[in-house]
């Protein structure tokens, strides 16, 4: 197990875990994404196994750390240094699976994470307090995005005609589009899902919308 000594110092559970996400953000990839890449479950990294139903720190295993680096093509060195945070400032940003978007409790009224479902990733940075992060599964989005992809959404970046977004109506709905033009009255957007048309939506059906400003690829 990984829990030895530092530059005379102990390891801490926090540490470990902290860095196995910034690997998994170098790699453009969510801790599901680089685990399913490593060969293991795809439940390896996540919060959850992170921590025993008793409460004990769950640490990952040496075999587990080392395919994590194979499947990132990366070093035991820059594992060292994704420790130390030599390579960002530590932020995460809130990270949910595009599956589970449309749930009424996952957002706030101005587009921002709420509730329970919830999880985080370490991704470039951004200034916006409210960004997220969704995970995307399955490949009704191709060829745009793939199953495991994950994407940077700012509430507070300006949406331009051309850009992608993530469109939530206030009947529930959450869609990624193209914005092909935006007026008072109405959004024409061009959903990423190829099975879908062309759709005009009136502003009052809108409840927020918010672009995409970068995307695991």
């Amino acid at each position: 197990m990984v829990k030895q000594a530092k530059a005379q110092r102990m390891l801490t559970h926090d540490q470990i875990w902290a860095a196995l996400d910034r690997l998994a953000a170098r790699a453009g990839l969510s801790p599901s994404g680089l685990a399913k890449r490593a060969g293991l479950d795809p439940t390896t990294f996540n919060k959850s196994k992170r921590v025993t139903t008793d409460g004990r720190e769950r640490w990952p295993s040496t075999e587990s750390i080392a395919k994590a680096l194979a499947a990132a093509d990366s070093s035991i060195e820059i594992f060292a240094r994704l420790i130390d945070d030599e390579s960002g400032d530590g932020r995460t940003i809130p990270l949910l699976g595009f599956a589970q978007a449309p749930a009424s409790s996952a957002f706030d009224e101005q587009g921002s994470p709420s509730g329970k479902g919830w999880s985080e990733i370490a991704l470039p940075i951004t200034d916006d307090v409210s960004a997220f992060a969704l995970e995307i599964s399955g490949d009704s989005l191709l060829p745009a995005y793939r199953n495991g992809d994950v994407i940077l959404v700012s509430p507070g970046a300006p949406v331009r005609k051309g850009d992608r977004v993530v469109v939530k109506t206030r009947a529930g709905e959450v869609m990624l589009a193209t914005l092909k033009r935006r007026t008072a009255k109405a959004l024409e957007l061009q959903p990423l899902d190829a099975t879908l048309g062309e759709r005009t939506m009136p502003a009052g059906d809108v409840a927020w919308v918010a672009r995409i400003v970068w995307a695991s690829q």
